[in-house]
């Protein structure tokens, strides 16, 4: 035996890389012995236990075969989840031991729970107890995992009667709703509704001031001198979700600047476009809507009549709005894309027919946003001029420069009637103030200036464009035939005469009044409806802020 530097006795044990110091091997052999000592002796030549010897060794309390592996012991004393409801369950029913003849096999079966009393089940659901009736033999209680029962429906029960059964642990497992017809029509889980703290915290969709959920659909219509476009939405909390919208060109204003009045060809196309629309709303189910007509309707001499055909051929009743009512809708669409740090804006809404043109000014703005900033108009006007109406008097088709500036020159004289036209230049020199346009016209030069292959509303409604954006995209249109923008997807066809007219009123707007930035809207008349019908409602006020004004003018 020699003894190693590393403190072991032997030269292999202990030393790095053996299986360990001798101490170790010391316990193993005692523990070795201890059972072999414990062990019943075995008899060679029977080398199968009998179940006799097999008792015996069972009750010397450690008998392991030859062979056979040591087995850990659990150090757990305790029984976990599923034992404990194990032990509930024998407790409750307990197992009937059957011995099968020739004590082969023992078989232990637990007999299932017993259903619940009648009296039991009218004490548990507060009402009467009633038994099933013998037709609903094929429909018997079917038995739940944990052994109840799940009642089912039965003749003549009430609708608000409520049914709870419980599991073994005493809590209610579910609950069921039945109709008057005795059908199941849900369950609850689980049955009881616990009383919550209202300081409890709240998840997101749980918060005070969220509006309630609105099931009224809302609909705006907007028949102008170019378009007809229909929208339908549901109110949600600061706005609104769009359900439906339609929209198409019909020119109803076609030839009303020779004429003076709807030509029968336009009444017609404006006419199959509202029977569309009200199809939609039929189908829809909408409860509030408001329809309008705008300038083609205003300037025609037979627009009264055309309104009349509207209720009796498409059943819809159209309102001719006034000017100021178009400029107020036009802002109460757009404010929503108002810079939040701005002074003021300068919107305007380039139409078919007319151009409203709008001032607000926001130096007291005070915080206000949204709806609000509708109270901040300093002032407005209606020119009458538009796409329609200036590209039938200048062409549409093959517009040259001298043409394009005839008529921005045309528009710039009808600017001069903008009241507080040199306290609008002054805030826009010394403040910040942006422009703010909803048209076909600003939309058509955003997705040029994008370079969309399709035209996408979400990336053109509320983007900026600075001032020598806009002026290049003006050039580059102007610079392209008739065919190229016909054939550019951002203008197409239907646009391809109007745009350069669109242009050049907003070329006369921005000479008049020169500003650095444009915000583009995708939006107008039509959401500007929506919003003032769903304030006039108050769709957005939820409980908790009425109840606090009402208790404020409570006090006073």
């Amino acid at each position: 035996m020699k003894k190693t530097g590393d403190g072991s006795y032997f030269a292999g044990s202990g030393a790095p890389g053996s299986a360990g110091p001798r101490s170790s091997s010391k316990r193993r052999r005692r523990r070795h012995k201890k059972g072999q000592a414990n062990q019943a002796p075995v008899r060679e030549e029977n080398l199968s236990l009998s179940v006799a010897s097999g008792q015996k060794a069972l009750e010397a309390g450690n008998a392991r075969p030859e062979g056979a592996k040591r087995q850990k012991k659990s150090r757990r004393n305790k029984p976990n989840r599923a034992e404990r409801r194990a032990l509930a369950r024998q407790s409750t029913s307990k197992p009937v031991v059957e011995i099968r003849q020739g004590g082969t096999a023992v078989d232990v079966q637990f007999p299932a729970a017993p259903k619940p009393a009648a009296e039991e089940r009218s004490a548990v659901a507060g009402s009467p107890a009633k038994s099933y009736p013998a037709k609903l033999k094929g429909n018997t209680p079917k038995r739940h995992a944990d052994g109840d029962y799940l009642a089912k429906a039965q003749e003549g029960f009430d609708a608000s009667a409520k049914v709870a059964r419980r599991n073994v642990h005493g809590r209610p497992a579910f609950e069921e709703v039945q109709d008057e017809g005795g059908f199941v029509r849900g369950e609850k889980w689980p049955a009881v509704q616990r009383n919550r703290d209202p300081r409890a915290r709240r998840g997101p969709l749980q918060r005070r001031d969220r509006a309630p959920e609105q099931t009224q659909l809302y609909a705006a219509l907007d028949l102008g001198t170019n378009n007809c476009r229909l929208l339908i939405a549901r109110p949600e909390q600061r706005g609104f979700r769009v359900i439906d919208a339609y929209s198409r060109i019909v020119r109803l204003g076609e030839g009303i600047g020779k004429t003076g009045r709807l030509s029968d060809a336009a009444m017609g196309r404006a006419i199959e476009a509202l029977k569309v629309c009200r199809a939609k709303l039929e189908e829809r189910g909408v409860q509030r809507q408001r329809l309008i007509a705008t300038e083609a309707c205003r300037a025609a001499e037979n627009g009264r009549e055309f309104i009349e055909m509207v209720k009796k051929q498409a059943g819809l009743s159209l309102e001719i709005v006034s000017q100021e009512s178009e400029a107020r809708l036009a802002v109460a669409g757009c404010v929503s894309l108002v810079d939040p740090k701005a002074e003021g804006v300068l919107l305007f809404d380039i139409g078919g027919g007319s151009s409203e043109i709008v001032w607000l000014d926001l130096r007291n703005r005070y915080g206000a946003r949204g709806y609000a900033l509708t109270r901040f108009v300093r002032t407005w006007i209606s020119l009458p001029v538009g796409v329609v109406n200036l590209a039938e008097r200048h062409g549409g088709k093959n517009v040259s420069s001298a043409v394009f500036e005839d008529m921005v020159q045309d528009v710039a004289r009808e600017l001069d009637a903008f009241p507080m036209a040199n306290e609008l230049a002054q805030a826009m020199q010394s403040g910040n103030v942006h422009m703010l346009g909803t048209s076909g016209t600003v939309t058509t030069i955003a997705g040029v200036h994008l370079g969309l292959k399709r035209y996408d509303r979400r990336r053109v409604d509320g983007a900026w464009l600075q001032d020598s954006d806009v002026h290049e995209m003006i050039q580059k249109m102007l610079a392209m035939s008739y065919q190229e923008r016909v054939e550019n997807p951002c203008i197409g066809e239907d646009r391809a005469d109007l745009v350069l007219a669109g242009c050049a009123i907003l070329e006369a707007i921005r000479r008049r009044w020169p500003c650095e930035r444009l915000r583009v809207a995708d939006r107008g008349l039509r959401e500007g409806i929506l919003m003032e019908m769903m304030a006039a409602d108050k769709v957005w006020r939820s409980p908790a802020s009425r109840k606090w004004r009402d208790a404020g003018k409570e006090n006073k």
